[in-house]
């Protein structure tokens, strides 16, 4: 494979738009109006220069060699990859710094996790607790933030617990996609949510951090869009019965990549085309 492609390959961007774009699209409906042309530049700004380098920074440091999320197949990557990576997301942080001060910050802020999170040395991808926080913070709440002040909404305190209800639902099924990998991150020396709880505790996490999630993003949302807020919340019910249908069938070994995968898919894509469907129709109106 040729260098450039493998680096494009790294950036994983159908993950970044159909798994990971839920959160500043959601961040869309929390605005009475919305500013379609900054939210959409915005977003590109967010999932392709800031998403993308983060995930090509992660993986030149993770080196795998099997399966990660997104890519059953991994190209190697080169040192000069670790430099596009960031050179991606400094880029990116020019164009966060016109969008305003509280953006560029979260931006920022997004970016320096990023390394806590993959570094070796600060690591935190490899401790059960800390991986949560840098994930929690710099890809569900901060995406989100992003996309509502993106769409015109001022930040409060409304929009702040919106956060951690849209941190809980992303965290949800956060540790699911370790659990194919825990003999890869074993011999990086990660010790990943799945490897300290096992199967058994990532079902638990889940029980209990999609429940609460929905219930603080269906509520917050009601406030501004009631009709949306109630079809969120019935269809989130909906969602996440089958998530967990599909997660309590796992066994937790590395050939159920595919199956993980595909219950990120199913759910995250299912909520991306929901929020955008939300977000025609809020506009249309």
């Amino acid at each position: 494979m040729h260098p450039l492609v493998a680096f494009v390959v790294h950036l994983r961007l159908h993950y970044q738009v159909f798994i990971l774009s839920g959160g500043y699209l959601l961040g869309g409906l929390y605005a009475k109006r919305l500013e379609l042309w900054p939210f959409v530049a915005l977003f590109f700004v967010v999932h392709v220069l800031l998403n993308g380098g983060v995930t090509a920074y992660n993986s030149y440091w993770d080196d795998d060699d099997g399966p990660i999320g997104g890519v059953e197949n991994p190209p190697k990557m080169s040192r000069w990859m670790h430099h596009a990576a960031i050179a991606l997301q400094l880029i990116g942080l020019e164009f966060a710094r016109h969008a305003g001060l509280l953006f560029a910050g979260l931006y920022a802020l997004t970016m320096v996790l990023s390394v806590a999170y993959s570094r070796k040395g600060p690591r935190w991808k490899g401790h059960p607790i800390l991986s949560l926080v840098a994930v929690g913070v710099g890809t569900g709440t901060n995406t989100f933030w992003m996309g509502a002040l993106a769409a015109g909404r001022t930040m409060d305190a409304e929009l702040f617990v919106a956060g951690l209800g849209v941190a809980s639902l992303l965290l949800s099924l956060y540790p699911v996609s370790q659990v194919f990998q825990i003999e890869e991150d074993a011999a990086n020396g990660d010790r990943t949510f799945a490897a300290a709880y096992g199967l058994a505790g990532v079902r638990r996490w889940f029980a209990c951090t999609y429940p609460l999630g929905l219930v603080i993003v269906a509520g917050t949302l009601w406030r501004v869009h009631p009709p949306v807020g109630i079809a969120i919340g019935a269809l989130g019910a909906i969602g996440g019965l089958i998530d967990a249908r599909l997660l309590w069938r796992l066994q937790g070994v590395a050939s159920e990549y595919r199956a993980v995968m595909r219950l990120k898919y199913t759910a995250s894509l299912s909520f991306v085309v929901g929020v955008v469907a939300a977000l025609v129709w809020t506009g249309s109106g």
